[in-house]
């Protein structure tokens, strides 16, 4: 067993641990930035987006998404065919909790934004305010989504000051129901555009 001394010293005052073996890397791959934007596309190959089995892991991080309408969801769609259909067939959960700037909090599974078995776009977050200084942030990760063998995993965790002037998080979780090669993700507002922000795209070593 491998013992870690730090010369009496703590480990506020260690400046650096060095690389450990199988933690992996994180590689930045490509950035879109919404500018009333009816839909943001990572496509694998294209624009030099990398989507396919060089990772075995993605992360997407999303940064001041403001959308152009009040009360709007951020949602996202998986393909398997570059992009000419976004409609994996998904199973999801989802749940929410709330703090008002009034003091009130409410927390709960929402089972209008969760999927059996559908097709349809996966709300990532609801009630997204478009009050000038309202935006949402987050992540999302895609586990191994060239696999011919397994379903796709995915989940997220969102943030936002929302429409009603509360601070609202979101877990989401789910698989895509298919064995075939994921190689394309698509996002947009349930209604309106992604008026800005920025969703970059990360690949985990």
């Amino acid at each position: 067993m491998s013992i870690i001394k730090l010369n009496n010293n703590g480990v506020k005052n260690a400046t650096a641990f060095g690389s450990i073996t199988g933690l992996g890397s994180m590689t930045f791959i490509k950035k879109l930035t919404a500018s009333s934007s009816a839909t943001l596309s990572f496509v694998d190959g294209a624009s030099g987006v990398v989507l396919d089995n060089t990772y075995k892991e993605y992360i997407f991080t999303f940064k001041d998404i403001h959308p152009a309408n009040d009360g709007v969801a951020l949602r996202f769609n998986l393909s398997a065919d570059s992009g000419s259909n976004y409609n994996v067939t998904k199973t999801t959960t989802i749940f929410r909790s709330i703090h008002n700037e009034d003091g009130s909090s409410s927390f709960g599974y929402r089972t209008g934004e969760d999927q059996a078995q559908s097709t349809a776009f996966q709300d990532l977050h609801v009630n997204s305010g478009n009050d000038n200084d309202q935006c949402m942030v987050g992540t999302l990760h895609l586990f191994n989504p060239s696999s011919t063998t397994f379903v796709k995993h995915f989940m997220s965790r969102m943030q936002s000051y929302a429409e009603g002037n509360w601070s609202q998080e979101f877990y989401m979780a789910g698989y895509g129901n298919t064995t075939s090669a994921i190689d394309a993700i698509q996002f947009k507002m349930s209604s309106g555009n992604i008026d800005a922000g920025d969703i970059c795209l990360y690949g985990i070593a």
